[in-house]
């Protein structure tokens, strides 16, 4: 994460006195085109660090320059570590070196108040090492190469530009350039596999991908309101699943759902609760599920 290192930068100039931008990049292992820009990023945000050419010369930082906490208040003080507690959280991303240096520098206690992992339930080695090879590959700009599944359960390979990870509405994403379409292209991070790095650096400043809402134009909806029993046992997904505005709770205890009208779904969601819900009305609704449940008990007919 740039954060940590354009902080650790500042920290190691001041403790080594002088680094070359090879040091550096062999420290972080980023390339030195990387540290060229962190530098730059560092210098327009007035810390005082210069570079001297030939035998000797290196990176320095003025040895005037100190970090003055002083000019920095107890409540921006709070704000920072907060800031850094909640990358720190996803697990995504290393922060505790540099959570440990601040502490230090503010005199703060170690409050471990936040936790969040956003890999799935029994694949979190499995997660959490894409994640960790899709950070190295955006931040030193490089491609990978990665099986994908597509929503037509088709499996293709593909070798792409990584430009971000987006995490929109409970799933993660990957935007990045695909060298085959030549265009940008959105992946859902639990369908890609078999994923590697490839020794094919890229400029990331030449791509800016569109926003998450641009890429696809949701389908106009029909909706239809279905009433339905259901059993506590099930009544935590349904508010799980849906929003409180989607939701009329009667005084008999049965639910009115807001629930899109003939998408293909739907009959399989219902059929998910198995016993714990069933359909009171409208009756097309009743139809449509009792005729699903048709062809599955055909199916089984047909096998034996």
């Amino acid at each position: 994460m740039q954060i940590n290192r354009l902080f650790e930068i500042v920290y190691l100039l001041i403790d080594k006195k002088q680094m070359t931008a090879n040091d550096l990049a062999a420290h972080f292992e980023v390339s030195k085109r990387t540290i060229l820009r962190d530098i730059d990023t560092l210098t327009m945000a007035g810390i005082p660090i210069y570079t001297t050419q030939g035998k000797g010369g290196g990176i320095f930082i003025q040895d005037s320059f100190v970090l003055n906490k002083a000019f920095i208040s107890p409540e921006e003080q709070k704000q920072i570590m907060f800031s850094l507690q909640s990358m720190a959280a996803t697990r995504l991303i290393e922060t505790n070196q540099v959570l440990g240096r601040l502490r230090s520098f503010f005199a703060a206690p170690g409050k471990e108040w936040i936790e969040v992992d956003f890999s799935r339930w029994g694949y979190s080695e499995i997660d959490n090492k894409k994640f960790e090879l899709l950070k190295h590959a955006i931040l030193n700009e490089f491609a990978v190469k990665f099986d994908y599944l597509s929503g037509h359960c088709e499996t293709k390979d593909r070798e792409v530009y990584p430009l971000k990870l987006s995490f929109k509405s409970k799933a993660w994403y990957v935007q990045a350039f695909c060298l085959k379409a030549n265009d940008y292209r959105t992946f859902k991070f639990t369908r890609i596999s078999n994923m590697a790095m490839l020794d094919k650096p890229f400029n990331s400043s030449e791509y800016q991908p569109p926003t998450m809402d641009m890429l696809e134009e949701p389908p106009a909806m029909c909706y239809v309101d279905v009433r339905v029993r259901v059993s506590q046992g099930a009544k935590y997904r349904i508010y799980d699943e849906f929003e409180a505005s989607e939701i009329i709770a009667h005084a008999d205890g049965t639910l009115t759902l807001r629930m899109p009208q003939d998408a293909p779904w739907i009959s399989d969601y219902i059929l998910s609760y198995g016993t714990l819900v069933v359909v009171l009305e409208p009756q097309h609704v009743v139809d449509d599920l009792l005729a699903h449940m048709g062809k599955i008990k055909g199916k089984y007919s047909h096998e034996t």
